[in-house]
């Protein structure tokens, strides 16, 4: 499975850290940046090519920026994103995300999550699936829009 990332300065630091830990884990990873920090970048630069790519092959995403909102709002322009934001919630919106949405992209709000926490919720989201039947519908809905 090929893994994509962006971020701007804001996710910098910790999309580094979940880089190292999906390459670690023999995940293929696709970086589309922040590659250095830069405090005056915009996300919109390394959010685009990341839900692209996502939009266009058989990819998941993880994306990070101070909220993880921008981010999200900007993934989820590309026909067939589906990203979901997460601050550090109860550990089931991260497995609905999947289960019931077939969420590919994962927003994180790094001001929020500590990095060892941001990686078990990576584990248990590659490791969810989708459950189809009813929920299915509802993606074929979206996919028209």
């Amino acid at each position: 499975m090929i893994i994509a990332l962006g971020t701007d300065h804001a996710g910098f630091e910790l999309k580094e850290t979940v880089k190292k830990f999906l390459e670690d884990d023999g995940y293929e990873v696709k970086d589309f940046g922040a590659h250095e920090y830069k405090s005056t970048d915009d996300y919109p630069d390394f959010i685009k090519p990341t839900a692209q790519f996502v939009s266009e092959n058989d990819a998941m995403g993880i994306i990070f920026g101070g909220s993880g909102q921008g981010e999200a709002m900007a993934a989820n322009r590309y026909k067939g994103v589906r990203a979901v934001v997460f601050y550090d919630g109860p550990d089931e919106i991260i497995s609905l995300s999947r289960q019931h949405n077939n969420a590919n992209i994962l927003s994180f709000g790094s001001r929020f999550i500590e990095p060892s926490r941001a990686i078990e919720l990576i584990k248990m989201w590659l490791d969810t699936n989708f459950e189809g039947g009813r929920h299915q519908q509802r993606i074929q809905k979206l996919e028209s829009y």
